[in-house]
């Protein structure tokens, strides 16, 4: 496969300066694979996991053949949830770093489209978004494609899924014919093939296995009766203890019911799900990924597309009604090569799904009796930091490091008190530890951010 050096491929010096700084030491399988290929300008087809590095696979060929000069759409990316978009924009920009003046705007819905509409008359780069709200901006002509030079299907196979195949055709419709088409998917199934030949020109396949080296995702399986299922997650969580868990639902109404039951037990918990706004999406996985909320509830809204560092567990509450969805579910733990933990709860009368699930993943789960764990004694710690918002963002050209420099200056507080920032556009979110959250708060509403005051105030957990 050859060399797993950045250097080794045809990169900017900046880039590779920028890659160093941001702690890329090495390539994964899937940009080892792939990159050379995509450097090159060739179609490709990338079948990979999320979380094997597959964003970087096509950002960097991507952000190679920008003209920082030219406002216009060069770029564009499809991604099938907001959760992914936002995500795969994030990391976009940080590989945009060594060129100045690259601007990444992003198009879902959730959001108004008309302040989509404002940010688009001052021009972008790289346009990452989902179908639908993409084809309602085309619709509108508020977006023209017709400069694009790289086009990104991302996971693919679940905008299949999710019936996106008529916005893609639409989409890709209106990019010149010349443009580079990078697919990457989780599977390869026979419509993968047929979107491919529809839009991409004798495409390369790369294929990675999955790593022998990776550590195993413990499973383990629970029946318990049908009546007794919120106790049992309960149980569960005391048993196991995780520092932060992801609780799998089959519907809205058993999220919803579920967050309630583990905030009145004193386990706390948000929710997200498909009813919620654009807003409230992204607060609950700020409050999840900055630790200041221990369980996230949800529906397979985001079995895709969310990406929790260190996760320590996903519990199945309900069994999804196939294996594929389950073996997504899961993998969201036991990332990056660190041990992960599956729990899943079922009621006595749905032990037959298990025989289907064994025939997927090739050996048959071994099921305990829920009585055979006792729960600890000691209730679940609260969050070991609260999230504050602050009520301005990069339009204000507010940057992390201006945050934590008003925390900590003078007589602040300790920088390790300070969890993670998250810098939007007309906003921010800094996870402080819960010790010091007053004197936080003291430090930002008597002191100023980048010479300006802003309001503050700390996330209050939301109401399922």
């Amino acid at each position: 496969m050859g060399s797993r050096r950045f250097d080794s491929l045809n990169l900017p010096p900046a880039q590779l300066q920028n890659l160093e700084a941001l702690g890329f030491e090495a390539m994964t399988a899937i940009q080892a694979a792939a990159l050379p290929a995509a450097l090159a300008g060739e179609d490709l087809i990338g079948e990979a996991k999320t979380g094997s590095g597959k964003t970087l696979a096509f950002g960097l060929p991507l952000l190679t053949k920008i003209n920082p000069r030219d406002f216009g759409a060069q770029g564009l990316i499809l991604c099938p949830t907001r959760e992914l978009a936002t995500q795969v924009a994030q990391e976009v920009r940080r590989l945009a770093r060594y060129q100045p003046n690259i601007k990444v705007v992003v198009l879902c819905g959730g959001q108004s489209i008309g302040v989509q509409v404002g940010s688009l008359q001052h021009g972008g780069h790289i346009i990452v978004g989902t179908p639908g709200r993409i084809r309602d901006h085309l619709r509108k002509q508020t977006l023209s494609l017709a400069r694009v030079g790289t086009v990104v299907l991302d996971e693919a196979d679940r905008m299949l899924d999710m019936g996106f195949i008529d916005d893609i055709t639409q989409i890709l419709g209106q990019t010149p014919q010349t443009r580079q088409t990078l697919l990457f998917s989780a599977t390869y199934p026979e419509d993968i093939r047929t979107l491919s030949g529809r839009f991409q020109k004798s495409p390369t396949l790369v294929k990675v296995a999955p790593a022998t080296e990776d550590v195993p995702i413990e499973q383990r399986f629970f029946t318990c009766q049908k009546d007794k299922k919120s106790s049992g997650l309960k149980v569960l969580l005391q048993h196991f203890r995780p520092d932060n868990a992801v609780v799998f639902c089959n519907t809205k109404d058993s999220v919803r019911e579920i967050a309630l039951y583990l905030n009145r037990s004193g386990i706390a918990a948000l929710s997200i799900h498909g009813d919620l706004e654009q807003r409230d999406r992204d607060q609950v996985l700020i409050q999840f990924r900055q630790q200041s909320c221990r369980i996230l509830v949800a529906t397979d809204v985001a079995a895709r597309g969310l990406d929790i560092a260190d996760l320590g567990a996903v519990v199945n509450f309900d069994i999804p009604h196939d294996p594929e969805t389950f073996v997504h579910r899961i993998g969201r733990t036991g990332r990056a090569g660190k041990a992960g933990l599956a729990l899943t709860l079922l009621s006595t009368s749905e032990r037959f799904r298990l025989d289907r699930l064994g025939d997927y993943q090739g050996s048959q789960p071994c099921c305990d009796a829920l009585e055979t764990l006792s729960p600890a004694q000691e209730p679940l710690p609260e969050p070991k930091f609260v999230t504050l918002l602050i009520g301005g963002g990069r339009k204000d050209k507010v940057r992390p490091g201006d945050i934590l420099g008003a925390l900590t200056r003078d007589d602040g507080i300790q920088g390790g008190a300070v969890g993670k920032i998250d810098v939007m556009d007309y906003s921010a979110y800094v996870a402080v530890e819960r010790s010091v959250v007053n004197q936080a708060l003291h430090c930002l509403n008597q002191g100023k951010i980048k010479g300006r005051k802003f309001k503050v105030r700390p996330l209050k957990n939301k109401s399922p």
